[in-house]
């Protein structure tokens, strides 16, 4: 599919200003919300003031 193909991901994500270093890369199966450790570091990293950019938000899956 191409929504999951991860260079135009991370060239979207640059192209909207986000610096390579900042960007989490993480390949999990379909349905897994489990064993995310990208997903834990990024939102640990997290600081107040920060804004977190996804290429879509069914690939940000939250287990709640």
């Amino acid at each position: 599919m191409r929504h999951q193909n991860l260079d135009l991901q991370i060239d979207a994500l640059k192209t909207a200003g986000v610096l390579e270093r900042d960007i989490f890369v993480e390949k999990a199966s379909g349905g897994s919300k489990e064993l995310r450790p990208q997903l834990d570091l990024c939102l640990r990293v997290l600081r107040p003031g920060d804004t977190l950019v996804i290429w879509k938000l069914d690939r940000l899956a939250l287990a709640v």
